[in-house]
């Protein structure tokens, strides 16, 4: 017992020292940004500290605890989709950065879904679900999540023509808008080596080379099975955990947690 409050301790310190030097980053990030006169990124600095505090919000408005290895992802998740994504463009220099941030939320907020699952499932005394029943409930909330972030990159888009789902340069496309006859036959063009774009006179506003600029269908499909792969892979741990909980105690570091006088104590 005494062992695991220590350990317990040990790990409040090690979050606690991430914690402050994520901080430290964003903030000189943040004067970094105002000393360029870039806004935007100084906006997106202080949305980060916002949004830095949501571990602590949780704990003590609704009583939820997050483990000590889910918070660090948390917070790491924060800073790369915000900061390292936004300001420093990671998103163009490294082309799978997006596909690993959907990657682990899809995997995240499955752990949050099972969560509140087994909360209720712990709670009630004439209600018992199934261990399956867990993992798809866990799974649904996951990709409900990432299909409402979808929606939020295209109402950006649509709204402020922000570009979060980002375009892909495609060789073939097949289209029934240029079947002759209507008659909903997809017509193929292939080989596609460059695509240039013209305003209503006629004027050459742009040049894609290498060939047809694909306006962000390829990135949302993308995203979204990268998050089904995320929550599957969480699913199924939360699944064996159910199973044998004694067994399968590592999914318990991604399992948000209601605070108990014990462990609010500890």
């Amino acid at each position: 017992m005494e062992k695991n409050k220590q350990a317990r301790k040990e790990h409040k310190r090690r979050n606690a020292a991430v914690y402050i030097i994520l901080r430290v980053l964003v903030v000189a990030c943040l004067v970094s940004q105002l000393f360029r006169e870039n806004w935007h990124g100084a906006f997106l600095c202080l949305v980060a500290l916002a949004l830095f505090t949501l571990p602590a919000i949780l704990q003590k408005s609704f009583k939820i605890a997050l483990p000590g290895t889910l918070e660090v992802i948390i917070l790491f998740f924060i800073l790369s989709g915000t900061v390292l994504g936004e300001i420093y463009n990671f998103y163009g220099h490294f082309p799978n950065f997006d596909t690993v941030l959907h990657t682990v939320n899809g995997f995240l907020c499955a752990g949050v879904g099972f969560a509140l699952v087994d909360l209720l499932n712990k709670n009630s005394k004439e209600l018992k679900l199934s261990p399956l029943y867990m993992a798809v409930a866990a799974f649904c909330f996951s990709m409900t999540v990432g299909a409402v972030w979808e929606f939020f990159e295209r109402g950006m888009d649509s709204l402020f023509q922000m570009d979060m789902q980002k375009d892909r340069i495609v060789t073939t496309v097949s289209t029934v808008l240029l079947d002759p006859l209507n008659s909903n036959t997809p017509v193929v063009i292939s080989g596609i080596a460059e695509t240039v774009m013209y305003d209503a006179e006629g004027n050459a506003l742009a040049v894609v080379e290498g060939g047809y600029l694909d306006v962000g269908i390829y990135d949302t499909m993308k995203d979204l099975f990268v998050n089904f792969i995320g929550a599957v892979v969480f699913s199924v741990f939360g699944y064996f955990y159910v199973k044998n909980r004694e067994k399968y105690t590592f999914t318990t570091r991604f399992i948000p947690k209601k605070i108990t006088e014990e462990n609010e104590d500890n």
